[in-house]
């Protein structure tokens, strides 16, 4: 849990009220000048109005520039970002024909399968060749193919499970499966921190939605103890099913699942375990193979398996992997699987290509190569970053990696002098994470050279002595850190 001094806190409060408060003065003259502007819309209700939409007039299009950069290359190591000019204050952003070259510290490329590779590229630009960019129609109707079938089979196999089904978007996987997995007088146990995929599946769902502390399976006992106790509300009946719903790698946060205490609570009450791997699959876990095998875990435990293709294999989608019943009847019920158009087979033979890759079924190493030097870097940047005297959450080996910047006025100034020095990062301030914990991402690459980790960390050092965000004492690291497994990092400030 990150714990922040008193001043720094009430300094961000400080900000972010000012930034509130001449917001909320420009709306009011708004509304002035536009009383005596005729329009066409009058009588209707403002089609954009509420709090989101003063989110994004008054504090997002302050920044609008750090945020939403295009790219002209493939999301390597290395890519060009297009430059852009606001001639509105930053209200619209209009392309230029200027490129930089800069270090990519933003993409999900765990493995670098994003960019060409000498055993993927060959294999989709065949089928593309043999079986076009889209079936243009859902699985049930002509859009299964044979790799799409393939493509089941080896996430079952990879994943260890009996059986999978596969989505073509990672979002969907959560939104659209949840819904149908439970409904009204259910009963959804959820982190506090999940993602917004799963929040939204869960609302759509129509069971009763409670939440738990932040990784603390001591308080998850606890929700679960008290509401089985209670039943459903009103009637007081017994619930008709009870999910408890976490991630193994947390997008936001970097810390990995306490899984196994997690499980062994689900078992104690009878709970099913909905596990998103997103963030984990193909990254962590001596073959790739996730949080369950990282952590001793046994596959048998968690019974919903959830995980997408956009990070460690380098294509789209997501997948569900679980027992035969389970997915047979996905099948039948999914709105993803019954009209959402199939996965692309060219991605599809992507995804099929870079698991093969990871276990070696290629007829080389590369695939164990990728995993140890994920690791390695990974662990690497977060110990180096540390000693900085930056505040780092997370955990050792997961490759996302969170500096806390905490002022909302560290967003900008943090972005941009880092794209100045041709290092792109990502930046995540309220209300994508709570108002106080604004943040730089980092996600952390196999194909990250020790020479491209060394600049990032000399340009990082740098802006954090200009912006002054090394919020912690510089400290020594002992090599245990790295030789254990994962670690918790507590967070604070002495």
């Amino acid at each position: 849990m990150v714990k922040i001094p008193f001043f720094l806190a009430l300094s961000t409060y400080f900000s972010f009220g000012l930034l509130f408060v001449f917001g909320h003065v420009r709306d009011f003259f708004r509304k002035i000048f536009d009383f005596f502007h005729f329009s066409s819309l009058q009588g209707y209700a403002p089609i954009c109005s509420g709090q989101e939409d003063f989110i994004v007039r008054r504090l997002y299009h302050r920044v609008q520039d750090c945020f939403g950069r295009p790219i002209s290359s493939a999301p390597d190591v290395w890519f060009d970002i297009v430059h852009r000019y606001s001639n509105d204050n930053n209200k619209t952003m209009r392309r230029t024909s200027k490129v930089t070259r800069c270090l990519n510290l933003g993409s999900y490329n765990y493995l670098g399968f994003a960019a060409a590779d000498e055993y993927c590229t060959p294999r989709v630009i065949e089928t593309l060749n043999r079986f076009s960019p889209s079936t243009c129609s859902p699985r049930v109707d002509g859009g299964t193919t044979t790799l799409h079938k393939e493509l089941e089979e080896s996430v079952a196999n990879f994943v260890g499970k009996p059986a999978a089904i596969v989505f073509g978007m990672g979002y969907a996987t959560n939104t659209a499966t949840l819904p149908v997995l439970i409904g009204k007088g259910g009963l959804i146990i959820s982190d506090s921190l999940n993602h917004n995929s799963i929040i939204n599946g869960a609302r759509g769902s129509g069971a009763t939605i409670r939440v738990f502390q932040h990784n603390t399976p001591s308080h998850l006992e606890e929700v679960l103890r008290q509401h089985i106790a209670e039943g459903q509300p009103r009637t007081h009946r017994r619930w008709k099913k009870i999910v408890v719903l976490v991630e193994g790698i947390y997008s936001m946060e970097g810390e990995l699942c306490k899984l196994p205490e997690i499980v062994a609570v689900c078992k104690k009450y009878k709970a099913y375990v909905y596990l998103d791997e997103a963030h984990s699959i193909g990254a962590v876990g001596k073959t790739g193979k996730g949080v369950c095998e990282l952590l001793g875990v046994d596959t048998a435990d968690v019974d919903v398996m959830m995980g997408t293709f956009t990070k460690s294999f380098g294509s789209c989608g997501g997948y569900i992997a679980g027992s035969k019943e389970l997915i047979q009847y996905l099948k039948y019920t999914s709105p993803a699987h019954l009209y959402a158009t199939s996965i692309s087979p060219p991605a599809a033979q992507q995804i099929i290509s870079s698991i093969k890759v990871i276990l070696g079924e290629d007829g080389s190493g590369r695939g164990a190569e990728k995993l140890a030097r994920i690791r390695e870097n990974s662990n690497f940047f977060r110990s180096e970053l540390q000693k900085m005297g930056f505040e780092v959450i997370g955990d050792y080996d997961s490759p996302v990696i969170s500096i806390m910047l905490y002022n909302p006025a560290k967003i900008p100034a943090f972005s941009r002098e880092c794209l100045k020095q041709n290092v792109a990062v990502v930046m995540s301030g309220f209300p994508a994470v709570p108002l106080l914990l604004s943040r730089a991402r980092i996600c952390i690459s196999a194909c990250h050279t020790k020479e491209d980790l060394l600049k990032a960390l000399e340009v990082i050092s740098q802006v954090g002595d200009l912006i002054g965000i090394k919020y912690s004492l510089p400290k020594k690291l002992d090599k245990q850190h790295q030789e254990q497994g994962p670690k918790k990092l507590n967070c604070f400030m002495t």
